[in-house]
């Protein structure tokens, strides 16, 4: 974790021996000292820099110390800056009336008391420190806000989804039963039958992948690791997907080593991965398109990448594809599923101890995602 910024403060003295002895009292960790010998050194310090307090010598040529405090209550940024002044001259009655009507927190009469100067200025510097803690405390309660908002949207927007994608296959059972017993005896049977067996699939894959993501998210997900042949997985995975590549007459191409890759991993896990970066590939690239299954090994790893010639990721939306309630605008293309599959595989992978990242995308020419797993050499 990076250190705090120092708290800075301000210096203003004319006489570089009295602002060597002042920053040398002062001096303790976590403080930045800024030190200006007139007026105008100062204004220009302030004008970037935020400061806890500000140190000013009464009597200096020019620009004085009391109408050097006039321009800092007079500017928004400087006008809560506490000010001390440090007079070498009298201290009389209205010399110190001019003093805290030009916004000073305090007198302190030269030669200086050490003990009396620190304890003054700590109590400024902590109050600045603490003042800056709630604004990040602040600033980070509002992102998390806004984060749980963001996700409570996703979440809804989510369970409708569920809902609509599990009331399908219901409303065609329903139908199905019902067109059963009006045909009964005729031959309409083993359509119906069919029709039904396709809805029993679709909606056990998707009461799979919420099962999978919770068990996840809850630790509940056991791997069944072994020593495994990556090419067998994929394998796997070409299988589970090319149906659906298939039925969209897109061109697969595999670019794979010859010799063995080997894994200590999961193999269903990691065929799961990979057939379902494949058939999003499918699902969202133009009828007659291309995709790429390539693999490529690194120093003690294997990078996995799927490429398809697809609607690509709106730039926008490339930080969320991960997001498990995240859903991409897909110009119309109708989903088919729960948008919940990258999470899935996401968390997959770094169960195996792996990344997944979302290397190249580009709105009407396509994706490329990119696996990356400790092999087991």
């Amino acid at each position: 974790m990076s250190a705090p910024d120092p708290v800075k403060f301000l210096l203003v003295d004319d006489l570089d021996e009295n602002l060597l002895a002042l920053e040398a009292l002062l001096r303790r960790d976590g403080l930045e000292c800024l030190k200006a010998r007139s007026g105008d050194e100062a204004l220009e310090l302030l004008l970037v820099h935020d400061v806890a307090l500000a140190l000013l010598d009464v009597q200096m040529p020019g620009m004085d110390g009391f109408e050097l405090a006039e321009f800092l209550r007079g500017n928004e940024r400087t006008r809560h800056v506490p000010i001390i002044f440090l007079t070498a001259g009298s201290a009389d009655a209205q010399r110190r009336f001019r003093g805290y009507e030009a916004g000073a927190v305090d007198f302190l009469q030269k030669p200086i008391d050490a003990g009396i100067l620190r304890s003054k200025s700590n109590v400024f510097f902590d109050l600045y420190e603490q003042r800056r803690q709630i604004i990040a405390q602040r600033d980070e309660l509002a992102r998390l806000t806004e984060s749980l908002r963001l996700a409570d949207r996703r979440k809804n927007a989510f369970l409708g989804m569920v809902g609509h994608e599990l009331r399908n296959p219901i409303m065609a059972f329903g139908a199905g039963l019902h067109l059963l017993k009006r045909r009964a005896g005729e031959d309409a049977g083993e359509q119906v039958r069919a029709q039904m067996e396709r809805q029993v699939t679709h909606m056990a894959r998707l009461i799979e992948d919420l099962l999978d993501v919770a068990r996840i998210d809850q630790g509940k997900i056991v791997l069944r690791a072994e020593r495994i042949d990556l090419g067998d997985a994929l394998a796997l995975a070409v299988e589970l997907s090319r149906p659906q590549i298939e039925a969209r007459g897109h061109r697969l191409t595999l670019d794979l080593p010859e010799a063995p890759v080997w894994l200590h991993a999961d193999q269903a896990r990691i065929a799961q991965v990979v057939s379902n970066l494949l058939s999003n590939a499918a699902k969202y690239t133009p009828e007659g398109g291309a995709i790429d299954l390539r693999v490529r090994q690194e120093a003690g790893q294997v990078a996995i990448e799927v490429a398809d010639t697809g609607l690509g990721i709106p730039p926008e939306m490339q930080g969320q594809v991960f997001d498990l309630f995240a859903q991409v605008d897909r110009s119309g293309e109708q989903a088919d599923g729960l948008g919940i599959g990258l999470a899935l595989v996401r968390q997959l992978v770094r169960l195996h101890g792996g990344s997944i990242v979302l290397k190249e995308s580009v709105v009407g020419q396509g994706s490329t995602f990119r696996v990356l797993l400790p092999r087991a050499d």
